[in-house]
């Protein structure tokens, strides 16, 4: 800011020294303010589009409405979401329960009508070759047979509504002694009806031959001594089951056979024979 300066001393009287401090005075303030003015108006921004960059840190966003509708409703169905897979789970196991409720009900009224019955079996015929002849002769020595049975089993069927389909695929009889398998067929195929007793009729052959040890072999000369030879005859066969006009599904009936003979020849004599029966899916 510009002005004069006066001195008091080149004045001759107070009145001019008065009157020249007044146009001091003025003189500043008309400069002061014709310098203010432009400041003033530089200070005032021009119309126009302005960019404002700020530091990420503080920025604070607020979403829209929308949006935080959107994520009410989603927390809400989250916390929604566990009660509705425990109502799920609860109605799966409902059902699982309701089906094993029913299906003890149709087991119940199945046997009560049909009264199911266990088949019975029963070795009638148990003939042996090429087993005495050659154990007697045999040295020391590892022994090997080639035997052969010829062997009749009865098949009983006691119930009244129920048949059975035996499948001769997939079916398996061996005859042993002491776990040494000797020889060894098939089951045959045919229907047996309800209230029916069938004598089935096998051959069974060792392919291959049989090793026995010598204590196998000694263990049977004693057996034939006592008369009294113990064999197992395993029968393992498909069998389909009929009632009425529905046939189900194929299951495996396993049949255990102890028999006993007094001799290893053609014409032996069945001292004792049990079986049993399981039945497999």
């Amino acid at each position: 800011m510009s002005g004069r300066i006066y001195h008091r001393s080149s004045f001759s009287s107070e009145e001019e020294a008065d009157k020249h401090e007044e146009e001091n005075q003025l003189v500043p303030a008309n400069n002061y303010s014709q310098a203010i003015v432009p400041m003033y108006h530089k200070s005032v921004p021009t119309p126009g589009t302005y960019v404002v960059t700020l530091p990420k840190d503080q920025i604070y966003r607020i979403p829209p409405p929308e949006n935080a509708h959107r994520f009410e409703n989603y927390t809400r169905r989250n916390k929604n979401r566990p009660s509705n897979c425990c109502c799920v789970l609860f109605w799966i196991l409902s059902l699982i329960i309701l089906l094993g409720l029913l299906a003890a009900i149709a087991s119940g009224i199945f046997y009560a009508i049909i009264q199911p019955k266990a088949l019975e079996y029963s070795v009638e015929i148990f003939s042996i070759k090429g087993l005495n002849k050659n154990l007697t002769s045999s040295s020391s020595s590892g022994l090997k047979l080639s035997p052969e049975f010829d062997i009749t089993v009865k098949s009983q069927n006691p119930n009244g509504k129920v048949s059975f389909y035996y499948l001769a695929g997939g079916s398996s009889v061996t005859v042993s002694y002491s776990k040494v398998e000797l020889s060894s067929g098939e089951f045959k195929t045919f229907h047996q009806p309800a209230n029916n007793a069938t004598s089935i009729q096998m051959a069974l052959k060792s392919t291959d031959g049989v090793e026995m040890s010598k204590e196998t072999r000694t263990s049977l000369m004693d057996k034939l001594e006592l008369g009294n030879i113990p064999f197992e005859l395993d029968l393992n066969v498909p069998v389909k089951v009929k009632v009425g006009s529905l046939k189900t599904w194929t299951i495996t009936l396993n049949v255990r056979c102890d028999v006993s003979t007094d001799k290893l020849t053609v014409n032996s004599t069945l001292v004792s024979n049990k079986c049993e029966v399981k039945a497999t899916h």
